[in-house]
Order: structure tokens, then C-alpha cells, then sequence
């Protein structure tokens, strides 16, 4: 399921593995029988989906003490499983900057926090910079924006430069109405790699991708 970039929906038609992380979100931790009664289907096929879901990284299978006999296999979600479930955290963000754009005392205010993020943000990543070559600084890039969620890939040009393509972006919301978070993410990408970065199109602007001409 997190391979595939899907959230767990509120719904009764999906698919069998979808029903059993809602379950155990809304019931907490449940065992193999309980499972079974629920989705009708037998301890074995429940047993099958819960490895499945282990190896995935979206469940754990833990040991339950008992009063007597052996302990029971239980099932709960880890805590990677909660990034299954939709999110709003980009209204939340909408509300605050709207609350300080609204106010001429707080208005100017935007512009620092932007501004502060990409400190923030430059802080944490220029070390792993240090000693790369271009090439080597770029794919670093490209390796924390994946891990942002941002679906990057790299093209390179015949002239020697390069093309990083963005095909996610996990704050569009708030960059379509906040243009500084693109303008510190152009910002941050030039000091990260300490060479000019133009760029090319937007995702918040109606682009079908965000590009950076590097070079």
C-alpha cells in the first residue's frame, strides 16, 4: 500500500488489506479471530495479509500474554501506518498564514517564517554536501526531496547541466496561494549546491511538474 502512494480511505469497498488497517485504526490492536469475524474470512487469509502488512512496514505483530496456554499473536498498526490515513495538515497551514496576512502588524511576518524554514532546512542539509562534486551534490538533492515526497528524477543536458523534475508537490496548497515557499525553495536549492538554479516550470503555477534548470 505505501508503495503504490495510497492513503487508507473511510469506505467499505476497499480492499482487503485497506478494511484491516481501518480496523485496527479504529479498534486498536486485534488478533487473528477477531480479524476473522469482522471481514469473514478465515485465520489463515487474515495471517497472510498481516505478513504482507509487516513487511510493508505498516504493521506490527506482537505476543499477548494469556492467563493460561500460549500467548496470542496480536495485531497493531506502527506508527509509519498513520501517513496511510488523509491529512489536512495544508489547511491548517492556509489558516495561520491567512490569520497573519490579514493583519498589517503580523504581515510581514510570512515573509521571516519562509525565510527562517530555508535557514532551517540549509542547516540541515548542507552538511551533507560537504566534499560532492555537482553531479554528487544534485543526487543528493534529488534524494532528500524523494524523501519529502516530491518525485524527483534527474535529466542530464548535452551541454553538461542538468534538469531536476519534481512531480509531487506536498505543499502546492499553500505554494499556489504563498509564492515564498517557492521563492526560498529556488533559494535553498542555489545554496545547497552553489551554482545558479533557474526555475523552468511549476506545479503551483498550473505546471504539470516543477522544474530547475541547474547549471
Amino acid at each position: 500500500m505505501r508503495a503504490a502512494g495510497h492513503t487508507v480511505e473511510s469506505r467499505g469497498d476497499g480492499s482487503t488489506r485497506e478494511r484491516i488497517l481501518m480496523l485496527l485504526k479504529t479498534s486498536g490492536r486485534m488478533n487473528a479471530g477477531d480479524l476473522s469475524h469482522k471481514l469473514e474470512l478465515t485465520e489463515m487469509a487474515i495471517r497472510r495479509h498481516m505478513y504482507a502488512l509487516e513487511s510493508e512496514g505498516s504493521v506490527n505483530i506482537v505476543s499477548v500474554r494469556q492467563a493460561m496456554g500460549r500467548p496470542l499473536h496480536a495485531y497493531e498498526l506502527t506508527a509509519e501506518a498513520d501517513e496511510l490515513f488523509p491529512k489536512n495538515y495544508h489547511l491548517l497551514a492556509l489558516d495561520l498564514l491567512d490569520e497573519l496576512a490579514e493583519d498589517p502588524d503580523t504581515e510581514a511576518l510570512i515573509d521571516r517564517m519562509f525565510e527562517g524554514r530555508k535557514k532551517k532546512l540549509l542547516e540541515r542539509y548542507e552538511p551533507r554536501m560537504a566534499g560532492k562534486s555537482l553531479e554528487q551534490k544534485i543526487s543528493e538533492l534529488a534524494a532528500i526531496q524523494n524523501a519529502g515526497g516530491y518525485m524527483v528524477d534527474i535529466e542530464r543536458q548535452s551541454d553538461g547541466n542538468f534538469i531536476l523534475n519534481e512531480y509531487n508537490c506536498p505543499i502546492a496548497q499553500v505554494a499556489g496561494k504563498y509564492q515564498q515557499a517557492c521563492k526560498c525553495e529556488l533559494s535553498l536549492f542555489e545554496a545547497l549546491l552553489d551554482v545558479p538554479v533557474e526555475r523552468t516550470d511549476c506545479l503551483a503555477k498550473g505546471g504539470g511538474k516543477c522544474s530547475y534548470h541547474i547549471g
